[in-house]
């Protein structure tokens, strides 16, 4: 089995936890005094705790769940505090040319493809050089200049229009292609997507969806990706270069044992577990030398470390994390396999991964989450992705709709989403989130902080 180190344990022990939640004790705090989402959060957990210990949650806190409930629908309706998001749900789902308008979005992007290929097919510009002038080729060039400039209704009138070409006008054959962009329902779809943008509503739920940031594929979410994946690999080589000051320490202390950090490890096709939605690469490995074999070292694995930008997305990756741990612990503990790395291909002893532990509460001291945001004051208790599950919910939007026609709704109408809480396995994410968010922020350390305490 995997040899331990204390000067390692301590060091671990030493880094600072600053996002680590305060012990609170669900049960005795005033709901009716905290934020709406901090409320939320705690009768969720009082819900998980109950139907844990096998006992049907009682009309009281069925009630507090409706209310507190009521209350971040409320505030996320506010005109001009609350949730854009949220608001443009609402509008899509009271608005038939919103969610009409939805629905062809989500789907343009392909119809844009499929068009652009058909007219490039007949009418792309090289095409066009080799063709005779002609009345033919101007519709074709006139056919193309409208699928360039998006103007899908002109697109539709050249595709007629060269349907009646007669067979003399240059190559008939040509002619008669537009047929299949006229028979497929993208270039409809796309016309019509075009003509509801002048739609108010419409208009209301665009604005509503870039306050929240760039539209996905715009030049500004292009460069907010850059950005990000930037200081995703900024906070990743602080996170090595800890990994790093920390092999130098324990091997000037626990000399002849070698120790040495890996980045970019990725998991190997031979292990025996499924690695569909595991996590197969790993940010920075420390890695101690267990044997050499044939002249080549081989390796036990000590601390794993993944770099986040906050704590909803080390939240969000934890269950692909704790996967990624069931596969590495998969591992034939007879055997060794080969990883590559970005430092070469290294040879990991089985036994070494067969130990690691693979649930949430055990992986303390052997995963740590970097992040060099700062803490949220106070801690935010109810992660965006089970924030978002609950407002998206149809009896959620339901309630919502009402209390925008009526002043008061009865919360009572939330029992639907009371109902999949409780009893649909996709909510049980949303049922366990505030313990897995103890999880996470147990895990989680500052770069800084974790920096500090590999140079001591």
């Amino acid at each position: 089995m995997p040899q331990t180190s204390s000067l390692l344990e301590r060091t671990l022990d030493t880094i600072a936890r600053r996002y680590r939640l305060p012990n609170f004790n669900v049960h005795s705090l005033d709901t009716h005094a905290l934020s709406p989402e901090t409320a939320l959060a705690l009768v969720i957990e009082q819900v998980r705790i109950a139907t844990a210990g096998g006992t049907v949650p009682d009309a009281a806190l069925r009630q507090r769940f409706f209310d507190t409930l009521a209350r971040v629908i409320a505030c996320a309706m506010h005109p001009h505090t609350g949730d854009a998001v949220f608001q443009a749900m609402l509008l899509r789902h009271r608005e038939t040319t919103v969610q009409e308008y939805a629905s062809l979005s989500a789907q343009a992007e392909r119809d844009r493809r499929f068009v652009h290929a058909a007219v490039n097919g007949i009418a792309h510009p090289a095409k066009l050089q080799r063709m005779v002038p002609g009345q033919q080729r101007e519709l074709l060039a006139a056919l193309h200049a409208s699928a360039t400039s998006s103007s899908w209704g002109q697109v539709e009138d050249h595709a007629r229009r060269l349907l009646d070409l007669p067979d003399s006008a240059g190559d008939a054959s040509v002619n008669r292609r537009p047929q299949q962009l006229l028979n497929d329902g993208a270039l409809v779809r796309l016309r019509t997507l075009q003509s509801l943008g002048g739609d108010v509503s419409v208009q209301r739920y665009r604005l509503l969806l870039d306050q929240h940031g760039p539209r996905s594929g715009s030049v500004a979410a292009a460069a907010q990706g850059v950005a990000a994946k930037q200081r995703g690999a900024d906070v990743e080589a602080l996170a090595a270069r800890a990994l790093e000051a920390l092999a130098q320490r324990l091997n000037e202390a626990e000399a002849p044992v070698s120790y040495r950090v890996v980045t970019s490890m990725r998991v190997p096709a031979s292990m025996p577990s499924s690695h569909e939605h595991a996590k197969t690469e790993w940010g920075a490995v420390l890695l101690r030398q267990a044997a050499t074999v044939h002249d080549a070292a081989v390796w036990d694995v000590c601390l794993l470390i993944e770099a986040k930008a906050s704590v909803d997305a080390a939240t969000t990756d934890f269950a692909r994390l704790l996967r990624g741990m069931r596969l590495l612990a998969s591992a034939d503990a007879t055997a060794d396999y080969s990883f590559e790395t970005q430092q070469g291909i290294v040879r990991i002893r089985g036994a070494s991964l067969h130990a690691l532990p693979v649930e949430g509460d055990r992986v303390a001291n052997t995963v740590l989450y970097c992040c060099d945001a700062l803490p949220d004051e106070p801690p935010r208790l109810l992660n965006a992705a089970s924030r978002m599950q609950l407002l998206s919910a149809p009896g959620s939007l339901g309630y919502a709709s009402t209390l925008m026609d009526e002043a008061h709704a009865d919360s009572r109408a939330l029992e639907p989403v009371w109902q999949a809480l409780i009893e649909s396995p996709r909510w049980k994410s949303v049922l366990d989130q505030y313990a897995m968010l103890r999880q996470v922020r147990e895990l989680m350390v500052h770069a800084d902080d974790l920096l500090g305490a590999m140079e001591q």
